[in-house]
Order: structure tokens, then sequence, then C-alpha cells
């Protein structure tokens, strides 16, 4: 699963609303909004803030979609083991 924030686009398509200008009422960097046009990830600051100007929810902006792989793979299904040197327990040596 991940983010896309197509809605996001979208909405400022139906506001009138360009980047720039974006950037403006939500004071975020346009750095940000490269990221968001990526579908990158984003501090939850810079969701506030745009929610805040753009007077919205999360949910107006953004959305959670499955990954584009098509099939999972055998592998990706099988569980991780992880090994951990702090985790194992050393056998006790006699004296």
């Amino acid at each position: 699963m991940r983010f896309t924030y197509k809605k996001l686009w979208k909405l400022l398509i139906d506001k009138e609303i360009n980047k720039k200008t974006l950037c403006k009422m939500s004071d975020i960097s346009p750095t940000s909004v490269a990221k968001l046009g990526n579908d990158g990830n984003v501090n939850t600051s810079v969701l506030l803030k745009i929610c805040t100007a753009l007077h919205c929810d999360i949910g107006d902006i953004m959305e959670i979609v499955p990954d584009d792989t098509a099939e999972p793979s055998a592998e990706h299904d099988k569980p991780v083991i992880r090994d951990n040197a702090e985790s194992r327990i050393e056998p006790k040596t006699q004296r």
C-alpha cells in the first residue's frame, strides 16, 4: 500500500489554485510540493498546513492505494525472520 495525492491536484484544479499559490497559502516549500507531486513522503505538518489553507480534511487531499505491482511474489508472502544478536541466548559454559 502507498499514499497518493491525486485528490490534492484535482482539488487545486477545481479551486483554480496553482502550485506556487498553494506554497504561499499554506506556507510550505516548493520542495514539499515537488515531493507531493511524486507521491513522496512529507511531514504531517505539511499536510496539516495544506488542509488548513484549503479548508478541507486529510481525506480530501490524499488516499491509500495498492502498490503498482501486479502479483505479489511467493517470496514476499514468506514471514521475515530476523537474526538479532541481542535476543539470542548464549549457552552457559561449564566451569
